[in-house]
């Protein structure tokens, strides 16, 4: 068996801050924290944190007045915000820097009276919190089917734009429809795709051709993996999304597999070891480390707990 090891691959910039962020406010206040939703969609990653004490809620109703809450990576609406201010809690935003710029965005349009189409997935975190940022000016719209069905007044303003998350592919798809309907639509000035995400779909694409099964790691509920999956797929190779080593079926493999591994950008490396020293010594498997690009992003810790680590120094 022929391991090929996807690089890049696993946590981006906006997932390493935001764990960052909740590891040093455990670190200065303690464990007794709440985080609004996962603070990334991983399975593995919500375990670790909640076997240290954090606890993970979908209604603010649920958190005690004055408590410290986190939000997620994925962003939040400003009515989420006003009400966690009425509840008096002392916030911490971990919401990425690339989602925060989509929600700028819409901000932007919706003062200027566009109608924003959000390209997205209806119920994913990050499209709740965008939408929460202009509701009476954004109309989602997964396909170019959906793309189909928009009517607006002659003469209208508008402008799109996308979920962070989404199969580069895909989104294009839906964009070109969007042109070819209304050849004046505005997009924004730089795409709103991450280079996380796009970065990690290239490499599937570019080494999926050389294997024989492809394994993602990373779960269900989050949407970059699954994208990884369905390229891979799509190229016509068996893919499955798996959250570890304990959710690999033998029966996936031959003797001579050319194994494709990679991982979501919420998914984190432990993970993926895990499923590499697996297969080496169940079936001694060589391991190819294949690099499609550097990544080099980082993002620095929210302000508030800027400000938290100079009061504990």
């Amino acid at each position: 068996m022929r391991i090929l090891l996807a690089n890049p691959r696993g946590f981006c910039a906006g997932v390493n801050m935001a764990i960052d962020c909740l590891d040093e406010a455990i670190r200065i206040c303690g464990p007794d924290i709440y985080v609004y939703h996962e603070i990334v969609h991983n399975k593995y990653v919500v375990e670790r944190f909640t076997a240290q004490g954090v606890t993970f809620v979908n209604d603010l109703d649920d958190v005690p007045e004055g408590s410290i809450l986190l939000y997620s990576a994925h962003g939040v609406s400003p009515a989420l915000r006003e009400h966690a201010a009425q509840r008096k809690l002392r916030t911490i935003d971990a919401t990425c820097p690339l989602v925060t710029k989509v929600h700028l965005e819409a901000v932007r349009y919706a003062k200027q009276n566009y109608n924003i189409v959000l390209i997205g997935h209806e119920g994913h975190d990050e499209v709740i919190g965008t939408m929460g940022e202009a509701p009476e000016s954004i109309t989602l719209v997964e396909t170019d089917e959906d793309v189909d069905e928009l009517e607006y007044p002659p003469g209208s303003k508008i402008a799109y734009l996308t979920q962070t998350t989404l199969s580069v592919t895909e989104a294009n798809v839906v964009i070109e429809r969007l042109r070819e309907r209304f050849p004046d639509i505005e997009s924004p000035p730089k795409e709103d795709i991450c280079y996380a995400t796009t970065n990690r779909q290239e490499a599937v694409s570019t080494l999926a051709p050389e294997a024989d099964i492809v394994l993602v790691l990373g779960s269900q509920n989050s949407s970059n993996s699954m994208r990884l999956a369905e390229i891979a797929a799509d190229m016509g190779k068996p893919a499955y999304l798996i959250d570890g080593a304990d959710e690999i079926d033998e029966t996936w493999f031959r003797g001579d597999d050319t194994v494709l591994i990679t991982a979501g950008a919420s998914a984190p490396e432990v993970v993926v070891q895990e499923c590499v020293d697996y297969l080496v010594e169940s079936h001694g498997a060589s391991v190819e480390l294949t690099t499609i690009r550097e990544e080099n992003v980082q993002f620095q810790l929210p302000k508030e707990l800027r400000q938290l680590q100079a009061t504990n120094q």
